[in-house]
């Protein structure tokens, strides 16, 4: 998510920077220490916890980015709205693990894992993502 997003450019400080270190780092660990959870839940075979993490992440972020938004129902300053979506739910989200996860599955020859993982993670964060915003559509009214 782009600086202008958020707040704008002329808007973004050292601070800024600050609150999106601090929130990536909180949004990491929460990741790590959810997908550790689903790990040992439901077996490590198949990449579950990254795609539940993806899944929430994209709720959250359709759900605070419309709610915060200058026309939404709840005000956050352009440091609190970086702070969550940029820093704690970029750091949160993992995009980048579930392209190496993938390609680790096809690597070791399951496709169909793949092609599941791939296709049901974007589908699921897509949903999540319009489940979030529209539940924020209807709190701002």
């Amino acid at each position: 998510m782009a600086a202008d997003s958020v707040g704008g450019r002329s808007g973004v400080t050292q601070m800024t920077y600050f609150w999106v270190a601090l929130g990536g780092a909180l949004g990491s660990v929460a990741r790590y220490g959810c997908a550790s959870a689903a790990a040992r839940w439901f077996g490590s075979t198949f990449p579950w916890g990254t795609m539940l993490v993806n899944v929430a992440g994209s709720l959250a972020i359709g759900f605070l980015a419309t709610l915060t938004a200058p026309d939404g129902r709840l005000l956050a300053s352009p440091d609190t709205r970086a702070f969550v979506l940029i820093g704690v739910l970029g750091g949160f989200t993992t995009f980048s693990s579930f392209s190496l996860e993938t390609l680790n599955l096809v690597r070791g020859g399951e496709w169909l894992w793949a092609s599941v993982n791939a296709v049901a993670s974007v589908a699921l964060c897509l949903g999540a993502v319009w489940l979030g915003h529209a539940g924020a559509v209807a709190l701002n009214r």
